[in-house]
């Protein structure tokens, strides 16, 4: 019996011809984001994407502080990608972490696993390994950047290339929501970037080990997060 074919990084030859233009114009983006704010932050997942943008930065010598929510519960694949961006551009991506008292009694109550068991309950523990800490993290920043994008699901569909963040107050970018998947596979291997080996094994999307899965050919590329629930309650309350 033959296995279904899982997802692998497309590749598309126009793509590759966009991106000199694609380049210059997410650069400006954001060059024109810096001068705007006193202390701008990249709100890095270590998707491709956040890759690109990253690459982007520490080209152009960008005051942009990249940081990183490590949940704790995050695949080894990605952990050994933090240490790896971190050298292939001599910067420093800072770690957040959740409250680990916080976790220590979700579990306590509601049991190791309790995720699965509704959308209230996996949205509760995205708040303590994620919003909590991202509230931390932004504490003290003016302007957040992020590497979503309106091809990623439905629930993006309508992204705008800048929003007013009404939770922190404060203005957040999402300079690639225009660009296409194709798009930034196509940059990531022209710049020859460090991206997840997830990637490899069929995951366009990847999140926590436990609420993420590979996914098929042909499949929407979010459809593996949170994968037991409904397509529109798929996201985890960072983005609203």
């Amino acid at each position: 019996m033959l296995r279904p074919r899982l997802w692998s990084p497309p590749h598309d030859a126009a793509a590759t011809q966009r991106l000199p233009v694609l380049t210059a114009e997410l650069q400006n983006r954001l060059e024109q984001i810096v001068s705007q704010h006193q202390h701008v932050k990249f709100a890095s997942s270590l998707a491709v994407e956040d890759m690109v943008i990253t690459d982007v930065i520490a080209r152009a010598q960008l005051p942009v502080e990249v940081f990183t929510l490590n949940t704790g519960a995050l695949n080894s694949e990605t952990c050994q990608l933090l240490d790896a961006a971190g050298q292939h551009w001599g910067i420093q991506i800072v770690e957040y972490r959740p409250d680990e008292a916080a976790v220590d009694a979700y579990v306590a109550a509601h049991g190791k696993l309790a995720f699965y068991d509704s959308v209230a309950l996996r949205r509760e523990c995205c708040h303590i390994r994620k919003i909590e800490p991202l509230n931390r993290a932004l504490s003290d920043a003016d302007a957040w950047i992020t590497g979503q994008r309106r091809e990623q699901s439905s629930t993006r569909a309508e992204l705008a290339l800048v929003e007013q963040d009404q939770t922190h107050a404060m203005a957040k970018y999402n300079p690639l929501a225009d660009w296409l998947e194709t798009d930034v596979w196509a940059y990531a291997e022209a710049q020859q970037l460090p991206v997840n080996a997830l990637y490899m094994q069929g995951y366009p999307s990847i999140g926590c080990e436990p609420c993420t899965r590979p996914v098929k050919v042909g499949e929407d590329i979010r459809a593996g997060r949170w994968w037991w629930e409904s397509r529109d309650s798929k996201e985890c309350g960072l983005h609203k």
